[in-house]
Formats: C-alpha cells, sequence, structure tokens
C-alpha cells in the first residue's frame, strides 16, 4: 500500500460546541467533576478562544493543566439540583496536514528506526509501554504481524493498518462500553471509534512503538466536495504514533484517514481513562438518571486579509 495522499486544502476555522446534560429523578446535593473540554493549542492548531459553562454555578472550580499538558477542569457543585449541563465553547483554527511531516525524514524511513531509544526519548518511551490490565496479547501480536514487515516505510504500515483495521471491524453504535478491553473488540470485530484507536494503538506497541490516544471532534459539515465522515456531531477518538524528533502523526482507524485540518484535538494520554471528556461524582438518592450528549462542529468563515496584511507562514504541522 502507498502512503496517504495529501490533498491540496487551507485552513479551516470552526465554532465547537460540547454540551453534556445530566437529568436526576431526586435532588442531587452535590456534584464533583472534572472535564476535559477545552482544545490544545499546538503545532496546526490555534485556540482562538475557549471557555467551559457549568449550571448551577460551582462554588469551587479550577483550571490546571496535567501530566500530558492537556487542560482539565476540576468543580463542585453544592447547589442542590435536579439538573446539571455542562457546555464547553471553543473558536479554533486547524491547518491541513504539513506534506513534509509524512513524506520525508522518519516518516519513509524503516518503522524500525521510530522506536523510542532507552537513553534519548524517555518521553515518548512511556507511551510504549501496555497497560494494565494488559492489551497487548496474542491476538494483537498475530493481528499486525502482516503490518509489520520489516524494513518497511513507517507511513506504508501506518496507512496499512488504518485500512485493514476499518476494513476488518465493524463501526456499530452502542456495542461497546468505555470499559470494554481490547482483546473483546478482537474477537467481536466491531466498535466505536475509542475501540478502534485502542487496537492501533496495541498494534503500535506490540512492535515497540510509541502510540497515544487522542480525544477531539470531527467537523459536522463537509467541505464542498467532500464526503460526510463516521463519527461527526459526537466526541472523536484516534490514534498517533511518534516520530523521531519528537513529532506524531495521528491517524483515524475510524474513517481510514490521516488526522487532517477537519480533526480538533483537545486531549491526548495514554488510553481513554486519561482523557474522558467529562467524569465526577455525585450524592443523592435518585435512583435513576439520563444523560444527554450533544457536539457540534460547525465551520467557521476566516477573515478576509489584504495582501498587505497578510501574515507570514503558518506551521501546518499535525501532531495530535
Amino acid at each position: 500500500m502507498r502512503a496517504p495522499a495529501v490533498e491540496s486544502v487551507s485552513t479551516r476555522r470552526y465554532r465547537v460546541t460540547h454540551r453534556t446534560t445530566y437529568e436526576y429523578a431526586d435532588v442531587v446535593s452535590a456534584s464533583f467533576g472534572r472535564c476535559f473540554l477545552m482544545p490544545r493549542s499546538m503545532p496546526g492548531q490555534r485556540v482562538l478562544s475557549a471557555e467551559v459553562t457549568i449550571d448551577p454555578e460551582p462554588a469551587d472550580r479550577s483550571t490546571g493543566t496535567d501530566i500530558f499538558g492537556n487542560a482539565d477542569i476540576y468543580f463542585h457543585v453544592r447547589t442542590p439540583h435536579h439538573r446539571l449541563e455542562v457546555t464547553g465553547s471553543s473558536l479554533v483554527d486547524v491547518d491541513p496536514i504539513d506534506p513534509d511531516l509524512i513524506g520525508t525524514g522518519p516518516a519513509v524511513a524503516p518503522w524500525e528506526h521510530a522506536r523510542p531509544t532507552a537513553s534519548g526519548d524517555a518521553d515518548a518511551r512511556e507511551f510504549v509501554l501496555d497497560l494494565f490490565p494488559p492489551e497487548i496479547t496474542d491476538a494483537v501480536r498475530e493481528y499486525a504481524a502482516p503490518v509489520f514487515t520489516p524494513g518497511r516505510p513507517l507511513i506504508e504500515v501506518i496507512g496499512d493498518l488504518t485500512t485493514r483495521i476499518n476494513q476488518d471491524f465493524t463501526y456499530k453504535s452502542g456495542s461497546t462500553a468505555v470499559s470494554t478491553r481490547v482483546a473483546t473488540v478482537m474477537e467481536r470485530r466491531e466498535g466505536v471509534c475509542q475501540d478502534f484507536a485502542r487496537v492501533a494503538i496495541a498494534c503500535l506497541r506490540a512492535n515497540g512503538l510509541a502510540a497515544r490516544y487522542v480525544s477531539g471532534y470531527l467537523a459536522t459539515d463537509p467541505p464542498p466536495g467532500r464526503e460526510r465522515v463516521v463519527g461527526a456531531d459526537a466526541s472523536h477518538a484516534w490514534a498517533a504514533v511518534w516520530v523521531p524528533g519528537g513529532q506524531w502523526i495521528a491517524f483515524d482507524p475510524t474513517n481510514d484517514k490521516l488526522v487532517d485540518e477537519r480533526h480538533v484535538t483537545v486531549a491526548w494520554g495514554r488510553d481513554y481513562d486519561d482523557v474522558p471528556p467529562l467524569r465526577g461524582v455525585i450524592y443523592t438518592d435518585s435512583t435513576s438518571s439520563t444523560i444527554s450528549v450533544s457536539v457540534d462542529v460547525a465551520p467557521h468563515e476566516l477573515p478576509t486579509v489584504s495582501q498587505e496584511e497578510s501574515p507570514g507562514p503558518q506551521d501546518a504541522t499535525i501532531s495530535p
């Protein structure tokens, strides 16, 4: 399989709204929560504005940065309530893939060269380690073996793995939960975006490569002439592999493509458990509750800039 081609596209701007609403059958006396809802500023992505609103208003809240550099928010709602709504809103510019990232250097070198060294790549080494309980099983090794043939260029390995997962696994909403293990997904051959990302990550780590789990969004409306992709109108997930020099090549097995200007990166970690959009604890006697989630990633027009006012070229490297 050849390396994926890069289309001639330009930077896109999105207005992102991610709203989660909990409804409880009885009063909740207190809610504690932690959320990852603010996109990252990084090469290839610029966050112009971002905020998280919580209703009822928390008595305490704090914004910090976790060990992976993601922005996280902790909150404590003390007002008795039957309904809790958490909304993340942001305005983000996303650049297309840098052709040099996938067409030169480590990307076209043998994939074995992308294994982090024990001495010089300590940050990446963490992303090689298996999880607990282990995700790297004999089934994962067997599945990955035909892709990771000796000496094959890394970008071809990524492209082949992406396509193979897309073709071999069926996207079926509700077929898995966040606690579903990779072994179960391998056996059933079905799941959702987070499952496919985790299968890919297990395959990469089984071969000594550093891989991370990435959470984010897909554009709701495709650009003119391009097809709608699976996973829009919801949180999305994909994987990224480390390359020497500290960059990462991200790919989306759910849609059989590299991550590009249609993906908005929010957070990354070693697995889903590191970066759930929202997680918390409540105090209540309620025996039932409902949750509704809505996500909108709407294209937003970029400002028109004259030639005299035009800024210099932007770094278009995607490293989610």
